[in-house]
């Protein structure tokens, strides 16, 4: 039942669908237009999100990669690779097209976190559920308070399916959260982006 539970856990909130809510909901709230918020929402989307997610369903299918949430930390390399080139390339078209301070600071931030990921992972392995959710939930706290913490409760069940499946160690999914959280809130002080006054 335990490993039930933690399986659906980690497959309904994993990387690949957090931030595809997320980057949707910030581009929607960034902008004053439901139609600017869908042209930024397709952009990351398309830029970012897609082209890493049709590259692992591709290396899954001719048996290149173990699963869709990789276990084996050697076989991680390539896709962060990947993400930080498309991530990269996201940042200078964000850039280049003045988009809202917001996205271009969250992306900042996920490149950020990529590389250090990528550097770290030549080591150790860093939980990327738990770092995906961490780094969420620490933008919506710096931009929206109280309320934005309230999605903080996500964080721990992430964690214990994790570890529960066997696919993190308790430091491996605590390093993920408080570095992921980390970079957010440097990057956003750096972009004067803390509070919700001068973020949207």
């Amino acid at each position: 039942m335990k490993q039930q539970l933690a399986h659906y856990t980690s497959a309904v909130l994993n990387p690949i669908l957090m931030s595809l809510a997320f980057v949707v909901f910030l581009s929607f709230q960034s902008t004053s237009s439901a139609s600017d918020g869908l042209k930024w929402s397709l952009l990351l989307v398309g830029v970012t999100v897609l082209p890493v997610s049709l590259v692992i369903l591709y290396l899954v299918h001719k048996d290149k990669l173990e699963g869709i949430f990789i276990k084996v930390r050697q076989q991680r390399n390539l896709i962060y690779l990947l993400a930080s080139l498309c991530t990269v390339a996201c940042c200078v078209i964000l850039f280049s097209l003045q988009a809202p301070m917001v996205l271009f600071a969250t992306t900042v931030a996920a490149l950020s976190a990529t590389l250090v990921f990528m550097l770290i992972n030549f080591t150790w392995k860093i939980s990327l559920h738990t770092a995906f959710a961490a780094g969420s939930v620490t933008i919506l706290i710096l931009l929206y308070g109280t309320t934005g913490a309230f999605s903080a409760v996500l964080v721990p069940p992430i964690a214990w399916s994790r570890i529960e499946l066997k696919y993190h160690s308790l430091g491996q999914t605590v390093a993920g959260a408080l570095l992921s959280a980390l970079i957010v809130i440097v990057v956003f002080h750096l972009f004067g982006l803390i509070g919700e006054a001068a973020a949207l």
